[in-house]
């Protein structure tokens, strides 16, 4: 037995039983023909002429049906005549490489073959202007030189930031296609600065090219696509922030204000540019601590998607040997390197395996109500709301919500013999 064992032996992980969470499940069905229909807007594709070399954006996270999207995107572009091609859009993340960012999109399957476009990828950029302060403007050497530019976003509130455009058509302007260079310009006055810079570097982009017009995506709270907005560059400034309100509308989140302590399978980058998404988990490492309230947040894994990059670790308590093991630094610090932000870098406390990552979470959380037993909320990551475990002495407070069903009895944690969570039963 391990210090670790000996030492929290006492801390009984308790019962949990299993919530379905109803929120608004609208959404497009017919990707491509909701494409199709929102580029029928004046000042989107009636501007392309034949010819026209034009250049595609795409980020790096998890973007529902992003493959269908640009696919459609490219498909109706070169109906016009127009000549498409893709960039990876991504500021600094997979270590600041351009093979990596182009291997990241591959992932999503936004291929050459399947898209019927090259991708180009570097991290080349040339300077367009110059912010108020002085700051320099980037852009990806390809976007420069091409005839005309899509930028494709999924607007939403951002992990660190807060004003009238946070993550999305503004963001993947300047983040993106700025790449590290034009990142981290951006960031280099802080997260109190970046939605002033962000708004003011896309103005400066938008004017220098206004060969222009962007695809604005809203996600509803079940990683579904629900809007689809073809924004002409005069446009964008004015629509994002209507688009933002949107998404922050169908937002999903926890439905307990308050509890003790919360459990996450899997963190990544494809999830959230922070791992795990702060506006679900309360912890900004800029923004600090909101509704939920957790005191203690234990992690055991890293998505495979996110190669090895563990930003947004550093909001967690503690994790495991099996997330350390997978940690790598030259994807990940490049990241705090262009952002300007170490905090989220940051390792936390590491346990053995998952049964004592969740004992040390236990044992940590001072504040609780041992009588009746912790508060725990466990989601598989921050993109599944729709159904996870709350422990037991969480059911009473899910039965007084008109949107949460309770949809099992009581379940116990089973571990394999190396301490790993083989399920609940």
């Amino acid at each position: 037995m391990s210090i670790f064992d000996q030492l929290l032996a006492d801390n009984r992980i308790p019962r949990f039983v299993r919530v379905r969470h109803e929120m608004d499940r609208s959404h497009i069905e017919d990707i491509g023909a909701a494409v199709k229909e929102a580029l029928k807007r004046e000042g989107t594709l009636d501007q392309i002429r034949p010819g026209n070399t034009v250049c595609i954006t795409a980020g790096s996270r998890d973007v529902a049906n992003i493959d269908k999207i640009i696919r459609a995107i490219c498909d109706e572009v070169k109906a016009v005549g127009g000549r498409p091609f893709i960039i990876p859009a991504m500021g600094s993340h997979a270590g600041a490489q351009a093979e990596g960012q182009r291997a990241i999109i591959e992932g999503y399957g936004v291929t050459e073959e399947a898209m019927g476009a090259p991708i180009r990828s570097s991290m080349e950029t040339e300077i367009l202007g110059y912010s108020k302060d002085g700051l320099e403007i980037h852009i990806d050497k390809y976007a420069n030189a091409a005839d005309y530019l899509i930028p494709v976003g999924r607007v939403k509130a951002h992990t660190d930031f807060r004003g009238p455009v946070e993550s999305g058509i503004c963001k993947m302007l300047v983040i993106g296609m700025g790449k590290q260079h034009g990142a981290y310009q951006c960031h280099k006055l802080g997260f109190p600065n970046m939605a002033k810079n962000v708004m003011e570097f896309a103005d400066v982009i938008i004017r220098k090219k206004p060969n222009m017009f962007a695809v604005g995506l809203v996600e509803n709270a079940y990683h579904q696509t629900c809007r689809i907005e073809a924004v002409p560059a005069e446009k964008i400034l004015e629509e994002e922030p209507l688009l933002l309100e949107c998404a922050k509308k169908r937002m999903a989140k926890i439905p307990f204000e308050k509890a003790d302590i919360l459990f996450v399978d899997e963190i990544g980058k494809d999830i959230s540019g922070s791992g795990m998404d702060p506006n679900i988990t309360g912890r900004s490492p800029s923004l600090g601590i909101s509704a939920p309230y957790f005191q203690r947040i234990a992690v055991f894994g890293l998505t495979e998607k996110s190669h090895g990059n563990f930003a947004g670790l550093g909001n967690a308590d503690v994790s495991t040997e099996r997330v350390y093991q997978q940690l790598d630094f030259e994807q990940t610090y490049p990241n705090g390197i262009t952002s300007a932000e170490p905090v989220a870098l940051k390792i936390p406390v590491i346990m053995p395996d998952d049964r004592t990552a969740m004992q040390f979470a236990l044992r940590t959380a001072t504040d609780c109500d041992w009588k009746k037993g912790p508060r725990i909320v466990w989601l598989k990551n921050t993109l599944s709301l729709s159904e996870f475990y709350i422990s037991e002495a969480l059911a009473q407070d899910a039965e007084a919500l008109d949107n949460v069903e309770i949809v099992s009895g009581p379940l116990e944690v089973v571990f394999d013999e190396k301490g790993a969570v083989r399920g609940l039963r």
